[in-house]
């Protein structure tokens, strides 16, 4: 048997990654088009996070005003740094112990596409980082800032992906232990 093909450095996996939830608050989630689907991706990215080993954090944009992460995310999060810029990037604490042990990939999800999931990623992107985009797990109030943005980050160098191709890049393979629980996130029913 030959060699087998080494693995892409296009692909994340569970040990190069981490994960970052920006801003999925109260008082904005029920603004976005699609926001149950939205919620329901970021969770199922956040078990598999945990099952995998993968670091996730989040942020709260100005949360005296927007209130707190959702509850079905805040549950599965630690500590959720409030910020007043846009752009992630204010909280140089959180983007550090993203990378912590080498992690040079961080998938990012959250709301507003246009706004502060947008800043972040670009500033990401100028720091030097990998940047994957779940387009599934990010919104925006208005389809056509979303899809300007998605177009935007994507020239911009952002590797656009979705849920469940995320899902199995971190897994990696199905003889994994954890595989089974992974396959049953896959197998979920969606939300209405």
């Amino acid at each position: 048997m030959s060699e087998p093909l080494p693995r892409s450095p296009e692909l994340m996996s569970a040990a190069d990654s981490g994960m970052l939830v920006v801003d999925v608050q109260q008082k904005l989630v029920g603004l976005i088009p699609g926001q149950r689907r939205i919620v329901w991706n970021i969770r199922r990215l956040l078990d598999a996070a945990k099952l995998l080993g993968v670091p996730a954090a989040a942020t709260e944009q100005y949360p005296q005003g927007l209130g707190g992460t959702v509850p079905a995310l805040a549950e599965r999060l630690a500590e959720i740094p409030a910020k007043t810029a846009f752009s992630c990037g204010e909280r140089g604490d959180v983007m550090a112990r993203l990378q912590e042990g080498g992690r040079d990939k961080l998938l990012v999800v959250g709301i507003e596409s246009h706004v502060c999931v947008q800043q972040t990623v670009l500033d990401l992107l100028a720091a030097g980082r990998r940047v994957y985009l779940a387009v599934d797990a990010v919104g925006a109030r208005h389809a056509i800032d979303h899809e300007v943005a998605l177009r935007r980050m994507d020239s911009a160098g952002a590797t656009l992906t979705t849920t469940e191709a995320a899902l199995f890049e971190w897994c990696q393979r199905s003889d994994r232990p954890e595989f089974k629980e992974i396959s049953r996130l896959v197998r979920e029913t969606p939300p209405e």
